[in-house]
Order: C-alpha cells, then sequence, then structure tokens
C-alpha cells in the first residue's frame, strides 16, 4: 500500500469517542449535510404531491424515478450518515479538499444502483404478474408479508453485522482506507453497500406502505436515524421489529386503522405499474 493511501492514525478526543469527536470538529460540513437532505426533502415532497395510491404506488419512468430516489436517498440518509463523513473528512486532512464531498457522493452512487435494482425488479413483477397482485387481489396481503418479513430481518444475524458497520465506521474506514478522490469514492460506496445492507428491508416496508408517501419515508427514515445513533441498539431493532410487526398485522387485518396509510381503490392499476412521466 502505498504512502498516500495509508490510513492516518484515527483522530481522538480524551472525553468523546472518535465519531463524536469527529463530528463536533466538522459541524459545518455537517450542517451542510443537513442542509442538502432538508433541500432533499422539500424536493422530493413538490415531485411526490399527489402520487401517493398507498401500497406499491407505481414508480413512473425509470429517468424520473432514479432521479427522484438519489434524492430521496440523500434526504433520508445525510442526516444519520453525517457523523461518519464528518469522521472520514478529519482523517483525511492533507488530501483533497473535494474528498468529504465524494464520499457521500459515492455512498448515492451505491443507493442509486439498489434503486436500478428496485425498479427493475418492480418492472418485471407488474410485466409477469399484472393485475394479479393489485391490491384487491394479492396486493394486500403481499405489504402485509413484506413488513412481517422485515420484521424478521431486523433479528438476523447479516442485519446485525450491517448495522454495527454502521454504527461503528471508524474501523470500517481504517480496514478499507484509499487516497485520493477515487478512494474517497470507493470509501463512500463501500459504506453506502454496508448501508444498503443494513436498510434494505426498510426500504422495502416503505414500498408495502406508499413509496410516494412523504409521512411514511418520513417514519421509514426516522427507524432508520434511531438505529444508527441511539445508544441502546438492541432496543432500537427490537422497538424497529416490533413496529413492524403492528404494522404487518394492521395490513392484513384492519389496513383502515393505519394513520396515514392511503388504501388504493379498486378501479387502481397493477402492483407497480409504471405511472405517466
Amino acid at each position: 500500500m502505498t504512502a498516500v493511501e495509508s490510513p492516518p492514525p484515527p483522530p481522538a478526543r480524551a472525553s468523546l469517542p472518535p465519531v463524536f469527536a469527529a463530528t463536533r470538529a466538522r459541524l459545518g460540513l455537517v450542517a451542510a449535510l443537513f442542509a442538502l437532505a432538508a433541500v432533499g426533502w422539500w424536493w422530493t415532497a413538490q415531485q411526490m404531491r399527489g402520487m401517493d395510491n398507498g401500497p406499491w404506488t407505481g414508480l413512473g419512468s425509470f429517468s424520473w424515478f432514479i432521479g427522484v430516489w438519489v434524492v430521496m436517498m440523500a434526504a433520508m440518509m445525510f442526516p444519520s450518515v453525517a457523523p461518519t463523513v464528518a469522521l472520514y473528512s478529519r482523517m483525511s486532512t492533507g488530501q483533497s479538499r473535494l474528498a468529504p464531498l465524494l464520499f457521500p457522493a459515492g455512498y448515492l452512487l451505491t443507493w442509486a444502483g439498489a434503486g436500478a435494482v428496485v425498479f427493475a425488479v418492480g418492472a418485471a413483477v407488474s410485466r409477469f404478474a399484472g393485475d394479479g397482485l393489485a391490491w384487491r387481489h394479492a396486493g394486500r396481503p403481499l405489504a402485509g408479508i413484506t413488513l412481517l418479513l422485515a420484521a424478521l430481518y431486523e433479528l438476523t444475524p447479516f442485519k446485525d453485522a450491517c448495522l454495527g458497520k454502521c454504527r461503528s465506521p471508524l474501523g470500517l474506514l481504517l480496514g478499507s482506507w484509499r487516497g485520493g478522490r477515487l478512494g474517497a469514492v470507493r470509501m463512500g460506496a463501500k459504506n453506502g453497500a454496508w448501508c444498503v445492507g443494513c436498510c434494505w428491508a426498510l426500504m422495502a416496508s416503505l414500498f408495502a406502505l406508499g413509496v410516494m408517501s412523504v409521512i411514511w419515508m418520513a417514519i421509514v427514515a426516522g427507524l432508520i436515524a434511531v438505529e444508527k445513533t441511539l445508544p441502546w441498539r438492541r432496543v432500537a431493532t427490537y422497538g424497529t421489529a416490533s413496529i413492524l410487526v403492528a404494522l404487518g398485522v394492521l395490513l392484513l387485518v384492519a389496513p383502515a386503522a393505519i394513520p396515514g396509510l392511503t388504501i388504493p381503490g379498486n378501479d387502481l392499476t397493477p402492483m407497480m405499474a409504471p405511472m405517466g412521466s
């Protein structure tokens, strides 16, 4: 490994863990990420206005969906990933000034790839299942089962491992350090991959509740932030699992009892069918 690729010694404070010390030392960067997230929330809300058709809302055209998806991921994820970006920024002192910005760009690149997979799966389901997976047919039980499976995933070792990487980024950064601008993108993308592994089931739950709903988008983003930042890790994961179980059961037996849920009408298009762009 060349000298430029060698990780610098981890930042330290006598009274604070490295990630908190880095966050305090890079408040400007953290504030910028929160500001970008706020703009993302505003822009996403504008784009999604009037488009929430409840569970399995159509995804629109590929270009429209990917654009909204990337901004939505920035809005949902930047607040919880900000401490990691701050830690990377502090560790990369002396490298390119663009590195702290290229790291979250790589992070979003991974999520963009995940969005492309989501769109491909949705298009395939719509093509082969057609009206059979509309809400009035199998759409409702599928939504409930999706939430129950997401709750189960919360308790798996793989979820625990991915969440551990997200909650303790110092070891991840030291173990995969790459110097330079390309290295910043690669490290951000790797961090994004662990985040996808941690959050994919919660994102599936968002589709089962209404991916075009800003309300459910905010709830899922809140659950993700709690899991990544709450000191009591088990409380966070088991609490999230309990919420998903409750929502899944209600979707199966009494969807009207779920506040903020848009229940599709019988005249809606099949599950995940593309909307007009």
